[in-house]
């Protein structure tokens, strides 16, 4: 059952990915979409989360569109979700999205994280450059995503072949 939920969630993943993104509030529903599979397709380490906590940096309508993908989310561990201003609060967030432009400040978030087990999500190519596990970037055809991998199992995070298999570019 388990195997077969995962399978039907990879799908949805892939024909997220073949939709093509459209301008303002398309695009941010979307990216939200994308982001709530990418956290149900990872396994973090043990022990199990009681709670699962989004945490958003920098984008408040990317934020509301999570609120409303994870309002009818399945039952288990309950989910909150945080619009965050300092890095410093990262460490209580199991997934991390950060819509920020500079490299500068987009390293300050990533030293605060350290190894933490934390998925960091970011919406552009310079957020992969600078440590993010994945990255979501719009291309001429649409949204893609690319996901070092390498990064996530330093930070103890299992990511599905599925989610592997529909990435633009695995590093």
């Amino acid at each position: 059952m388990r195997c077969w939920r995962k399978a039907l969630l990879g799908m949805s993943l892939c024909a997220a990915a073949c939709a093509p993104a459209r301008a303002g509030q398309d695009e941010v529903q979307l990216k939200a979409a994308f982001i709530y599979r990418f956290a149900q397709l990872t396994q973090w380490p043990p022990p199990p989360l009681r709670e699962f906590t989004y945490c958003v940096a920098g984008n408040a309508p990317l934020q509301d569109a999570l609120r409303a993908l994870t309002q009818g989310a399945a039952p288990g561990a309950p989910v909150r979700l945080l619009q965050i201003g300092e890095p410093q609060h990262v460490p209580q967030c199991q997934l991390l999205v950060l819509s920020l432009s500079g490299r500068a400040e987009l390293r300050r978030w990533q030293e605060m994280l350290a190894d933490d087990p934390v998925l960091v999500v970011g919406d552009s190519a310079e957020s992969f450059r600078n440590g993010a596990v994945i990255a979501l970037v719009i291309e001429p055809n649409g949204l893609a995503f690319r996901i070092n991998h390498t990064e996530a199992k330093r930070r103890g995070l299992a990511l599905s072949y599925q989610m592997l298999k529909l990435a633009r570019e695995v590093k």
